[in-house]
């Protein structure tokens, strides 16, 4: 029996994969990768004669229940208008009958690809970037759940995203809740319209208590145990202090020198907190205490001993330090000489 070489079956395996873009504007490029539910595809759109990306669910996996889910993330996509969460431009059903929305593509790289190039104090002020869209999300009543490097992309010009929000949990119902209407100059599927009709987002696909969902590794304790209504904004706290603690590692998982500061763990593991009452409140609260240790301040996650106060005002203010000593020194000489 004779088989096909791997790249002839993974070749085969894509052709199966493309959408069927037909009467669509849209021209299927290449295919980039998987993503939460579906594929995602670069596409040219005709019509505005762009690159943009689409993602659709796979031809294997196109349940009624993975298409709400597909669009209900597209809704809460549409929502959250902010430079640090990638835009939806449209969505709807394609003509093989597979749900998809567009948004748009970003070229740039994944944290856990970029990452590798920048020295900690760089790293540090990534995470404060990554805290300003989630932080947004949350005051609209959206967690992530599933915050690590990989959906985390830098593009060319240093903009941060936060991507893949399939596995969101909508706090807030009303603030997701969307007008039916037509898109793409095609009929909105149905999951798009009873979701909207009804404005009861979190409703039409609600999390059995048990039911986990995340990332091993950046997965918060209560997701871990499937606690759904424990999961609050806390819980993208310790998917963020995740990230942080991935980023104050070097490439062999060792720590890297300036993370073994003792403000800086501190901050990490409050941030990853077994308990949710011992995390942040916020992840503003993270960010702000990120803020203090690059600017030598004192951080809420760490008490100081007298030493390391001392030690940590001598660092900040080096030059009056000098500058003191300096005129001290001056000062006893002319009075050694001044005694001769």
């Amino acid at each position: 029996m004779k088989f096909l070489p791997d790249q002839v079956v993974a070749r085969l395996q894509t052709e199966m994969q493309t959408p069927d873009l037909s009467g669509t504007r849209y021209r299927a490029l290449k295919f980039l990768g998987r993503g939460g539910m579906g594929a995602v595809w670069l596409v040219e759109d005709a019509v505005l004669h762009r690159n943009v990306a689409l993602k659709v669910l796979s031809a294997e996996s196109s349940s009624a229940d993975l298409a709400v889910r597909l669009m209900l993330e597209a809704i809460i996509l549409a929502r959250l208008e902010h430079p640090g969460i990638v835009p939806v431009h449209d969505a709807g059903t394609l003509p093989d009958g597979r749900s998809f929305y567009c948004m748009k593509y970003v070229e740039g790289q994944t944290l856990d690809q970029y990452i590798h190039r920048l020295g900690l104090r760089q790293r540090l002020q990534l995470i404060q970037r990554i805290a300003e869209p989630l932080a947004f999300a949350h005051s609209r009543g959206i967690i992530h759940r599933d915050l690590k490097p990989e959906n985390i992309m830098v593009g060319a010009f240093g903009e941060v995203l936060i991507m893949d929000w399939g596995l969101a949990k909508v706090m807030a119902v009303s603030s997701v809740a969307a007008p039916a209407r037509q898109v793409s100059g095609h009929g909105s599927t149905r999951a798009v319209q009873d979701s909207a009709q009804s404005g009861a987002l979190a409703a039409e696909n609600p999390t059995a208590h048990g039911t986990v969902f995340g990332t091993p590794g950046y997965m918060a304790p209560e997701q871990e145990r499937g606690d759904v209504n424990l999961i609050d904004q806390r819980t993208d706290v310790f998917g963020l202090g995740s990230i942080l603690q991935y980023i104050m590692r070097d490439k062999s998982g060792a720590p890297r020198g300036e993370a073994l500061s003792r403000p800086l763990r501190a901050i990490g593991n409050k941030a990853t907190a077994a308990e949710i009452s011992a995390r942040y409140s916020s992840v503003q609260e993270l960010a702000a205490d990120l803020g203090k240790y690059l600017d030598d301040m004192p951080v809420s996650a760490y008490r100081e001993n007298l030493f390391e106060r001392t030690v940590r005002l001598v660092n900040r203010n080096r030059v009056a330090v000098v500058l003191v000593l300096a005129y001290l020194l001056m000062r006893m000489l002319f009075i050694l000489f001044s005694r001769k």
